[in-house]
């Protein structure tokens, strides 16, 4: 009995080996630095006269960076000293999707480095995020087109075995989106703002319309072959990944349209674009409301069957951080309080979330039992 808990309390115990946490690492764990991510961005978007998170954002932003170095040291550890197994991510239906994780976790450091960095290191935050933002715009991109690419030509799918993970890769763009819409108005050259407004808006719609036709498959697919596995229970909050960040990446763009179309002799498409960034947020916030209620009655379904942990329980974070600010910037625009009191509660909500999801990775990383890589299933 002694020697069961001494070995729980000894790191990587469920592993054969340390160097599995290398072998076994998948880009899945960076969905851990999206959910922390968005829990600091979103909490440095409460009102200060309510109550003053700033420190809080901060310090969850610099966790964020540190995590993700950590997470970019073992997967580029692995594709070094593993590269036969790491290869294999390509050809499986699943993992490949998490690809899209990656981006997204760097974007969010993005945003911090312009919300939070001026005040550090002046304009040398804003030329650090914009050097970011190309790298991320650049590796979005290709995740929205090689993934479903590999998906069209190498990979085996099925619509009964589909679930929402499909948007993981075509989502990062939109994202990026997001990031570019945050960065334009910093830029000191009004042709730059330019370029990264036009860029932002091409990215948004790379991605968005094609996550609205995977949606479409979503709901066909849970009607015919109903709920998916218990392990993929996470992924019914997805689908509020696309529309809360599709919302959001029409708001920012369309704030910083006017300004920079104005700057660069194009002042009568300003409103327009200011105008369709609003009306266009509403839209897709009214349908979130319905997929967010879908997903907390499945959720209450999956519940009483008992849930088991795995990392993508990551999943119930970001997709409900993102609606969260954008609902908060909702507020700020509309003279409507209620806004303001629904995002912070939904704030609040995704607090509790990351707790508890994060203490539970932390206990499952310490074990090692989190550490799977099911491309090496054959193998083991």
């Amino acid at each position: 009995m002694m020697s069961g808990f001494a070995s729980s309390l000894r790191p990587f115990s469920r592993l054969d080996h340390p160097r599995e946490v290398v072998r076994q690492f998948t880009p899945n764990w960076f969905a851990a630095t999206m959910g922390t991510g968005i829990l600091s961005i979103a909490l440095a978007q409460i009102p200060a006269r309510e109550l003053d998170f700033a420190v809080a954002a901060e310090a969850l932003w610099a966790f964020n960076i540190g995590l993700f170095v950590l997470f970019t040291g073992l997967y580029t550890a692995r594709w070094i000293f593993f590269f036969d197994g790491a290869r294999r991510i390509f050809g499986h239906s699943v993992v490949s999707m998490f690809f899209g994780c990656i981006p997204m976790g760097l974007a969010t450091i993005i945003n911090g480095f312009l919300i939070f960095g001026p005040t550090h290191w002046g304009e040398a935050a804003i030329t650090i995020a914009e050097g970011l933002w190309w790298f991320d715009a650049a590796l979005a991109l290709a995740c929205g087109i090689l993934i479903p690419f590999l998906m069209f030509t190498r990979q085996s799918h099925t619509i009964d075995q589909m679930t929402a993970v499909w948007l993981l890769p075509v989502v990062a763009a939109e994202v990026a989106a997001v990031s570019g819409g945050l960065l334009a108005p910093h830029l000191a050259d009004p042709s730059s703002q330019l370029l990264v407004l036009i860029v932002g808006y091409a990215l948004w719609a790379c991605s968005v319309p094609l996550a609205m036709s995977v949606l479409v498959i979503l709901v066909l697919r849970m009607a015919v072959h109903k709920l998916p596995h218990a392990s993929m229970a996470a992924s019914s909050w997805l689908a509020l990944g696309p529309i809360g960040t599709g919302a959001l990446g029409l708001l920012v763009l369309g704030d910083a349209a006017p300004a920079i179309f104005a700057a660069n002799d194009l002042t009568a498409y300003g409103p327009a674009a200011h105008g369709i960034g609003l009306i266009g947020a509403l839209l897709l916030w009214g349908y979130g409301l319905w997929w967010g209620a879908q997903a907390v009655l499945i959720t209450l379904r999956y519940l009483r069957h008992g849930l088991p942990f795995n990392l993508g329980w990551w999943g119930y974070t970001f997709p409900l951080g993102v609606y969260a600010v954008a609902t908060l910037r909702l507020g700020t625009v509309l003279p409507i309080p209620a806004f303001t009191t629904f995002g912070q509660i939904l704030v609040a909500g995704l607090a509790v979330l990351w707790l508890i999801v994060g203490a539970r990775t932390l206990c499952g990383a310490w074990r090692g039992e989190l550490f799977v890589s099911p491309c090496l299933k054959s193998d083991d």
